[in-house]
């Protein structure tokens, strides 16, 4: 029996949450993680035929504790451990919305845990409480789909074997562990905002996840520039979403957005956080994100663009962090302001850069280039190199559509 898009998309919202609630409380990352997808197994076959429960997250939580349960029945040497566990927090089989935003905020800060490397740490949190498949992480972290499968396998054993607890750290801990945390929840934006893989442009859930959390970890460290200036970024951002999509769900770059259409309420957000925080004098690489953000927002039409000030912004921003993407982007403020020449030599500096080598992002910006510089068959050649390395289907179909109107062009 096939499920029902309603039912994926409940629960794909309530697995981290679940998760979290599970974590908590028998303090075993790898076992929990097994009993809450056997349990999102058990409802994805169950409800399209019995229904949805009143309480799907209370469902979800008993069905995995009972499969947690037996797991540790089977295995004498936790026998001791189970009933530890239970005497220490009974199982609330009721309402866990009360409990679910701190769950799911302390999920986060177990995941970025001292017994893993940061890009360990990084991909576990995005497949535990992003929900993202191995495939998408393996793309946001630009290595194959194998690589990303054993380091995720392998930080699940170094937790284990750890014995670090489960809980949420201290406040020394909670700033040590920090940067790990920004990173996975910008990382968990940028996949709601432009989906790497599949046949929709934008994960609207994950997106707005990445949102709720960054403003509950700057509810727990507000006076932290870099959790004001990640979350400015993101509504900066996020503010462009309801025109970055045509009525058929096909892209729309930023310059042929319908300006009219974007959030204004959160742009008036995101610049007066961004405000704040620049005022206290600390700039790190969010808060530089975030104002070029806002320089875009803040015109009136593409037009318009501060493009001398973006690519300031860049300049400052590329001697903050080793992030080939910081230079593709900055190409496209060189090309902008010094014509599209200039823009291409920078983009050379990245050829022989392999996290980016075959990347189709490069391919797309050294299209864009070329047709700028009036050089279509390369243009031509570039939209389709690109086209054929996504795995976006809207990436796709727009670099193909691009492809395929140069081609059309009269010879000039």
């Amino acid at each position: 029996m096939s499920r029902s898009p309603q039912i994926e998309d409940l629960l794909r919202e309530a697995a981290p949450q679940v998760l979290a609630a599970v974590v908590r409380r028998y303090r075993d990352f790898a076992d929990s993680e097994d009993a809450v997808q056997e349990a999102l197994l058990a409802a994805a076959t169950q409800w399209p035929g019995e229904g949805v429960p009143d309480n799907p997250g209370g469902w979800l939580i008993q069905v995995a504790v009972r499969r947690l349960t037996d797991h540790i029945r089977s295995d004498l040497a936790r026998r001791r451990r189970e009933a530890a566990a239970i005497a220490r927090d009974p199982v609330d089989e009721g309402d866990p919305d009360g409990q679910a935003s701190d769950d799911t905020l302390l999920l986060l800060f177990m995941c970025c845990h001292p017994a893993l490397t940061s890009s360990s740490a990084i991909a576990l949190t995005l497949r535990a409480v992003g929900g993202l498949t191995t495939a998408e992480i393996a793309n946001a972290f630009l290595v194959p789909e194998a690589t990303m499968a054993q380091r995720i396998s392998r930080a699940k054993q170094s937790i284990k074997q750890s014995g670090v607890p489960f809980e949420l750290p201290g406040e020394r801990e909670r700033t040590k562990r920090l940067t790990s945390v920004l990173h996975v929840l910008y990382l968990i934006f940028n996949e709601g905002y432009a989906s790497s893989i599949g046949p929709d442009l934008q994960r609207r859930d994950l997106a707005n996840e990445a949102i709720r959390l960054t403003r509950a970890v700057r509810n727990l460290l507000p006076e932290d520039g870099e959790v004001a200036g990640l979350l400015a970024l993101m509504l900066l951002t996020d503010a462009r979403r309801p025109a970055r999509t045509g009525a058929d769900g096909e892209l729309i770059p930023l310059a042929r957005q319908d300006r009219a259409l974007w959030d204004r309420k959160a742009i008036s957000e995101g610049v007066a956080l961004l405000s704040e925080t620049l005022a206290r004098g600390s700039i790190g690489v969010y808060q530089l994100q975030a104002a070029i953000a806002a320089v875009h927002d803040e015109a009136a039409c593409h037009e318009e663009t501060d493009w001398p000030q973006i690519l300031a912004l860049y300049g400052l921003l590329e001697r903050m962090s080793d992030n080939p993407m910081v230079t593709l982007n900055r190409a496209i403020a060189v090309a902008m302001v010094h014509g599209p020449r200039a823009g291409l030599e920078r983009l050379a500096v990245l050829d022989d850069d392999e996290r980016l080598a075959r990347h189709h992002r490069l391919d797309a910006v050294r299209a864009h280039l070329h047709e700028m510089n009036g050089d279509l068959r390369a243009a031509g050649a570039h939209y389709l190199a690109a086209a054929a390395r996504t795995t976006s289907l809207p990436e796709r179909d727009y670099l193909r559509a691009q492809a395929a109107r140069l081609a059309a062009a009269p010879e000039s």
